[in-house]
């Protein structure tokens, strides 16, 4: 296969990506019900029947949803160190250096995180 092949399928299928992603925008723009009037107790989750004693909305910190983002930019590390681990004797002494230079810029970005305090949940 080509280069240009190899260009030419990669671009079709950026576009065909791009064409179901703006496809499923525009039917659910419309066929959803954004113009529905909310009802009040529509956001109230369902407890057998009885109100609730208290307020359901509650408010996370924002510290949640960073360690969040932080384990799942560090989760996919695994999945990628998983595809070389599968490959690891084929690819020789270039893999494993390359493996090495992946793992080492994810540990700076986790210092780096724990330099900024990205890991705390206490006070400043």
């Amino acid at each position: 296969m080509s280069a240009f092949h190899s260009g030419v399928m990669i671009g079709l299928f950026a576009l065909i990506a791009t064409g179901i992603i703006v496809a499923i925008l525009v039917v659910n723009r419309l066929l959803g019900d954004f113009n529905r009037q909310k009802i009040h107790d529509e956001d109230v989750p369902f407890e057998s029947g009885l109100l609730p004693s208290s307020s359901t909305q509650r408010h996370f910190s924002i510290s949640y949803y960073l360690i969040a983002a932080a384990f799942l930019i560090f989760e996919l590390e695994a999945a990628i160190l998983w595809a070389w681990a599968i490959d690891y004797w084929s690819l020789g002494i270039s893999g494993t250096i390359a493996a090495l230079v992946f793992m080492v810029i994810l540990l700076l970005g986790l210092v780096y995180l724990i330099r900024k305090g990205g890991l705390n949940f206490g006070g400043k």
